[in-house]
């Protein structure tokens, strides 16, 4: 708009339309006022930096659903990824693209471990809104930077790793053979032991994946199919089992919550978090006791880095001996 103001002519315009910016000139004549704000416009249409960039209005939960259509529906657990973002959504009050940032997380992040929740559980909220906006980026779905790439995550001091001795062990198979609370639990358990399987992996075996005497797991956390060898004794239990209980293609039904029962009845206190996955542990560190090899359990356990598998290396007998051999009293205290 140009008008007269005083002596002078004020060219007073948002070339860019409302919300733009907004640029005030005055002249000494109205054709010099004329002059600049057609060359202002042309300025605008020509170049877009001189244009503000305009608002991404999608709510977060329409991020989520794109994510999941383009990317997350391939995921095993997609679904369940979606449910926790579309709640992390929620929480946030749904807000538009622009206005997702590293502060409004950080304050939610706040609320909730001060209703409880822990830092672990934070951490893995706070991954999966950075992977989703990352993917988004990666297929041209997302052009603002990563709202919460540069926030740090908690720093946790990992537990130290809890599995069963011998004795714990036999306790727990005697509570498990119960038949008569659940004819399946003492298999899956036993599966898990010797395979260091995970229990729905164990839980939802079928008949396809016993070859011989050979366990292939797939459609596995890690998504990688991976194949443990077992005893023909195992193997054969395996298969009378599936003769008498068996269901369609699979081994065996339900028994998470029997499993939970036996633990009780054998007396066992575990770590939070670590119900079934103790059969993991025990698994994995009488491997390294009994003098496995570190790579060979990492294909075993299916973990897709070494670095994941390392935390059960001190288990092996000779761990760190050479301290004992190298270091500079060892000629002092054979």
């Amino acid at each position: 708009m140009i008008s007269k103001d005083g002596k002078n002519w004020l060219v007073d315009i948002q070339p860019s339309g409302r919300g733009g910016k907004r640029f005030r000139k005055t002249f000494h004549t109205k054709a010099e006022a004329i002059q600049w704000e057609a060359w202002l416009r042309n300025q605008v249409n020509q170049q877009p930096a001189w244009a503000p960039a305009k608002r991404d209005l999608r709510k977060m939960s329409e991020l989520v659903d794109l994510w999941f259509k383009h990317h997350g529906n391939t995921l095993n657990s997609g679904a369940d990824t979606k449910n926790r973002l579309l709640a992390i959504a929620t929480a946030l009050g749904d807000p538009v693209a622009d206005n997702i940032s590293s502060d409004r997380f950080s304050d939610y992040r706040t609320q909730r471990l001060e209703s409880g929740i822990s830092e672990a559980n934070m951490n893995r909220e706070h991954a999966y809104m950075r992977a989703m906006f990352n993917t988004l980026e990666d297929i041209g779905k997302w052009k603002l930077p990563n709202p919460v790439a540069k926030l740090k995550q908690f720093k946790i001091n990992e537990p130290e790793l809890t599995y069963l001795k011998d004795r714990q062990i036999q306790d727990l198979l005697r509570e498990a053979s119960a038949k008569k609370r659940n004819p399946h639990t003492l298999l899956i358990t036993k599966l898990c032991l010797c395979t260091g399987a995970r229990w729905g992996e164990a839980e939802g075996l079928t008949i396809s994946q016993l070859q011989g005497s050979m366990v292939q797991y797939a459609r596995t956390k890690s998504t990688k199919t991976r194949a443990v060898p077992i005893s023909d004794a195992l193997a054969t239990e395996l298969r009378e089992h599936y003769e008498k209980h068996g269901d369609g293609d699979r081994f065996f039904a339900y028994a998470e919550g029997a499993f939970r029962e036996a633990v009780e009845r054998a007396g066992i206190v575990l770590p939070d978090g670590q119900m079934t996955h103790i059969l993991r542990h025990t698994f994995a560190s009488h491997f390294m006791q009994n003098g496995g090899n570190i790579i060979t359990l990492q294909k075993l356990l299916g973990h897709a880095s070494l670095a994941m598998t390392m935390r059960y290396a001190h288990m092996a007998p000779d761990h760190m001996s050479e301290a004992k051999r190298l270091n500079p009293l060892a000629k002092m205290y054979p």
